[in-house]
């Protein structure tokens, strides 16, 4: 998996004060950017995340490149719909020789790992004799989740932090996780103020929701405070 950060609005933290003190202020938006120093911005981006005031952080957004993932991840990815995708296309680029993910509990086993290994063998001359027959946008119907592809997605900041929320949490699909945690990390760097406190609510807010199916984390943190 490779992950960039290719773009993103420039002075993500400052846009978001003004935006906000835009709200209650006289004063055109140029004006306020020209007043607000970084200590300021800094503290006013921080109170705005602690009162859950966030419609101000839609006003920057953040871009990403994403190689090497599977199907199966992008078809996760999608679900969060405030955001705008691209994605390499099956049915115009030919999938001879694709790569594959392969899932860390079947890399772990020999044996699980030569009968993934020979599906995937399969499957790639299976799809190769079916180009000769019919289109490649019908042949692909053959390819695995495991395959490969590559994309481009451009989320919000307050998209971002709902993202954040879900998908780094221990409940989350490990692959889907990981490009979260490697997302986060990115985008901690241009607005660390925006970001400082993303994450799962076990960890943001002391509280988890999974019910049942608690990971068990939250109860981690609480034994470390006491």
């Amino acid at each position: 998996m490779r992950v960039d950060l290719i773009q993103y609005t420039p002075d993500p933290e400052k846009v978001v004060a003004a935006a906000a003190r835009l709200c209650y202020s006289a004063d055109p938006v140029p004006e306020l950017l020209d007043r607000l120093e970084d200590e300021t911005v800094a503290r006013f981006v921080r109170k705005l995340r602690d009162m859950g005031h966030l419609s101000p952080f839609e006003h920057v957004s953040f871009q990403f490149s994403i190689d090497g993932v599977s199907r199966v991840l992008s078809h996760q990815l999608v679900r969060h719909r405030i955001a705008s995708y691209s994605q390499r296309s099956q049915r115009y680029v030919k999938e001879n020789g694709f790569d594959y993910v392969v899932p860390p509990s079947i890399q772990r086993s020999p044996e699980a790992m030569e009968r993934f290994a020979k599906v995937m063998a399969n499957l790639q001359e299976e799809y190769q004799a079916l180009q000769a027959m019919v289109p490649a946008e019908d042949a692909r119907f053959v390819l695995p989740n495991a395959c490969t592809t590559s994309l481009m997605a451009t989320f919000n900041a307050r998209s971002l932090l709902n993202f954040f929320e879900h998908r780094t949490c221990m409940r989350a699909q490990w692959e889907i996780r990981a490009l979260a945690e490697k997302m986060l990390n990115l985008v901690r760097g241009p607005a660390p103020n925006l970001f400082s406190e993303a994450g799962p609510t076990c960890v943001t807010q002391g509280v988890c929701h999974q019910g049942t199916y608690s990971c068990g984390r939250l109860q981690t943190l609480k034994g470390k405070k006491t």
